[in-house]
């Protein structure tokens, strides 16, 4: 059981969390605090909106993340990369479906690049050399993904990341796997806009909140205070 599934089935207490965060080390420590360099390669820009599927453990901050950025119209908290249609919450937390919790970001691409986004991903809102886990959540829902659109994000995608282990940017090879979207499924209503709705929340301040946090600081020309919410999300 995560820490997550713990604060979701009511019984969540601050000590709990404060001691499992104490065994993943020091995950928020430097996330933030280093500089990633940008992309040398770019998926060039189209007219129209573009998506874009990143997986880096627990989906609420990973959405608030996004939320925040300049050129992002919608960020969704869902599951991709499993067997099955529609999974439920339950059904991907055991781990048996092989979906990850992911995000579907929306963005136009004459405001914000794919390069951009990936950039700040690899800053704020992931250790990228763990291994089916951040953090205090364990399991391979919690993996780190990048699935992409097709040929010109994937070239990109897999470049950077290259990029990054060469230049040694991390103190471990990157463990963020780079997969062709196949199919995303947005998650139940409860799980969007988890960080705005619940800001007070022991969990979102320990371990989402420095993410946001860090994205402003660092890259202060694509904040946008007033984050792009789903909202109530009609399919659940």
């Amino acid at each position: 059981m995560t820490v997550r599934s713990i604060l979701l089935g009511g019984t969540f207490v601050a000590g709990v969390v404060a001691g499992l965060a104490s065994l993943s080390g020091p995950l928020r420590a430097d996330i933030g605090a280093r500089v990633i360099p940008t992309s040398r390669l770019d998926v060039p820009a189209s007219q129209g909106l573009q998506t874009a599927v990143f997986a880096g453990g627990c989906f609420w901050g990973v959405q608030a993340v996004f939320q925040h950025v300049v050129g992002v119209t919608q960020a969704v908290s869902g599951y991709a990369g499993g067997t099955i249609p529609n999974p439920t919450y339950e059904q991907v937390s055991s781990g048996s479906t092989g979906h990850a919790e992911a995000v579907r970001v929306t963005f136009d691409p004459a405001r914000v690049s794919y390069g951009t986004l990936l950039r700040i991903f690899f800053s704020v809102a992931l250790d990228p050399t763990q291994v089916n886990r951040q953090g205090p959540d364990l399991g391979t829902q919690y993996r780190s993904e990048l699935f992409v659109n097709g040929p010109e994000q994937e070239r990109v995608a897999r470049a950077y990341i290259a990029q990054l282990d060469q230049a040694n940017v991390f103190t471990k090879p990157i463990a963020t796997r780079v997969d062709p979207i196949q199919a995303f499924y947005p998650a139940e209503a409860y799980h969007q806009d988890y960080l705005v709705r619940h800001p007070e929340q022991h969990y979102i301040a320990v371990h989402d909140m420095p993410k946001v946090e860090a994205l402003k600081a660092q890259f202060p020309q694509v904040w946008r205070d007033v984050p792009a919410t789903v909202g109530a999300l009609a399919s659940r």
